[in-house]
């Protein structure tokens, strides 16, 4: 039998067909948007309540749904995670089937089900009553049984999906996602959670890397330095700035304080004016004084005064002006800064 036709494909190269498909995202993000902002309004007696669960729980915070709920409810379990709250997720279904020795008495428990009556999630009820766990609730329903057992219940209710159908859970989604991260910054807020905190979190990623490699950590120092004394022969500069390889040389006195840079472009200047370059000394030809950053600052730092002074390397001084380490650019990129 020959199969039923389908709708027809939109045609990409007709404009009425474009502007229709633009339109229904705007649609579906209006909708979404709206449904944010209405939450804002529900932040009251019951939002305080679920935080000061979080905050007084002595283990984690246990996050559960069933779904979509629960596609959603892993990423803010992650995302308290990172922020300071220990939390992991516990799929309802599974808990039935072993998973639910993972809740303990000091834990606090984050049921979602934008029903509230989800059959997994209401299982859970009698082993969190037996053993005295909170119950915090993400509910659209604020009489439903979830809404009704819980301590504290976060309203994530939506007046319509952002599915033309009204059935594809999409705006309920975005708000309990929203409403989640609402929760993880209040908590974060209220524990002081610092920059340092979330980067001991996130070692391995770009953010960590940024917030916790020091100049210290990626500069280059002992033997690998570039350096010669104001005296040095240009020749002799020019071999020790092309055996370090940093396009660059400090240039110290007899104290080795450094009083100067040879770079590139010193060079290139220094031969437009058709030097001698085995009699001029390095103290002729040097630019006085540097742009300089202390070991100890974090190496995004060192990026920022690259990019605001228009630099490719620094020099690494102590507080007496003694040289303790270079870096360029490409020292940035093999450690992830940039």
């Amino acid at each position: 039998m020959p199969g039923i036709p389908g709708p027809a494909a939109p045609r990409m190269d007709d404009p009425a067909d474009q502007n229709r498909l633009i339109e229904l995202g705007r649609q579906a993000l209006r909708i979404e948007a709206a449904a944010v902002q209405a939450l804002v309004d529900r932040l009251e007696t019951g939002f305080v309540a679920a935080c000061r669960l979080c905050l007084h729980c002595r283990g984690r915070v246990v996050v559960s749904g069933m779904g979509k709920s629960g596609h959603v409810g892993r990423k803010i379990a992650a995302t308290l995670a990172s922020t300071g709250t220990p939390a992991f997720f516990l799929h309802p279904a599974e808990a039935s089937h072993g998973d639910s020795g993972m809740l303990t008495r000091g834990d606090v428990v984050l049921a979602i089900s934008n029903s509230g009556e989800t059959a997994e999630v209401l299982t859970l009820l009698p082993l969190i009553k037996r053993l005295g766990t909170p119950l915090v609730a993400m509910t659209g329903n604020a009489d439903s049984t979830l809404a009704r057992e819980a301590d504290a219940h976060l309203d994530i209710s939506v007046s319509a999906e952002a599915c033309p159908l009204n059935l594809a859970p999409t705006a309920s989604t975005t708000a309990t996602l929203a409403m989640g991260d609402a929760l993880a910054v209040a908590l974060l807020g209220e524990r002081g959670f610092t920059p340092d905190d979330f980067a001991r979190a996130h070692p391995g990623g770009t953010l960590g890397r940024r917030l916790l490699l020091r100049v210290a950590d990626v500069m280059r120092k002992g033997p690998d330095l570039p350096v010669v004394h104001t005296g040095t022969a240009l020749s002799q500069g020019l071999l020790e700035m092309s055996r370090k390889g940093l396009g660059m040389t400090a240039v110290v006195d007899g104290d080795r304080r450094v009083v100067g840079i040879f770079t590139d472009g010193d060079l290139r200047r220094a031969l437009d004016r058709r030097i001698d370059v085995h009699h001029v000394t390095m103290g002729d030809v040097m630019t006085i004084g540097c742009r300089s950053i202390d070991a100890q600052e974090l190496a995004a730092e060192a990026v920022l005064l690259m990019e605001r002074h228009a630099v490719n390397g620094l020099l690494v001084l102590d507080a007496e002006r003694r040289l303790v380490g270079a870096l360029n650019v490409h020292d940035l990129l093999r450690a992830g800064i940039l």
